[in-house]
């Protein structure tokens, strides 16, 4: 399928992976991953992408994540990863300015789907449904990271039965080496992928 059609206006929406000032933004906790996010400007393509989106009257959904400070809703589990994380008890609280989207992403209109537990947006949330409603039948992956969330994402979206396009240069990984990797050797597996111009050269016409 060609790329005008998989994200035609009135069938797709973006989604953006946790780009969120406790992530990737001036509170970020991994230092790395913000370094290779401005390396890249994912930021910036981002942002060119969510304004073409709003312009044509494409969805921009904000997955982003953040935790109780009780715990509450969290399950730790057997994830090494997120053992480490909440050991630090102020760590992406619920209420606090990291969870916020980092300045020039959000607008209003956007929508944003907040989970509590685990590394992909759809599992425990109502953003399945959210899509449903929309009619969307393309997501439109942006943000990060290609270690974890974006991967996530894409595959929880083909095994709902959604397509999807990943944007090559709005998204990152640590190391970056091993973000073009995911890109050129795991992505390609399941989804389509283009860069925000492409993406905004078809929702322009």
């Amino acid at each position: 399928m060609e790329l005008r059609e998989l994200v035609a206006a009135g069938e797709s929406a973006v989604l953006v992976m946790e780009m969120q000032r406790g992530v990737v933004g001036d509170l970020a906790r991994f230092p790395e991953l913000r370094e290779v996010c401005a390396r890249r400007n994912v930021a910036g393509h981002a942002a060119v992408l969510l304004e073409a989106a709003r312009a044509a009257g494409v969805p921009v959904v904000h997955c982003t994540a953040a935790f109780r400070a009780d715990r509450a809703g969290t399950h730790v589990g057997g994830s090494p990863f997120l053992t480490v994380l909440l050991r630090d008890p102020g760590h992406m609280l619920e209420g606090t300015p990291a969870v916020e989207v980092i300045p020039g992403l959000s607008a209003a209109g956007d929508l944003e789907s907040r989970r509590h537990h685990g590394f992909s947006p759809f599992t425990g949330t109502s953003l399945d449904m959210t899509l449903r409603s929309l009619g969307v039948r393309t997501v439109v992956a942006a943000g990060v990271s290609l270690n974890l969330g974006v991967p996530g994402l894409v595959l929880e979206a083909v095994n709902l039965g959604y397509r999807a396009v990943v944007v090559t240069d709005a998204v990152a990984g640590v190391p970056e080496e091993y973000g073009h990797a995911v890109l050129d050797h795991t992505i390609p597996l399941l989804t389509a992928r283009a860069t925000a111009a492409e993406v905004v050269a078809v929702w322009k016409g």
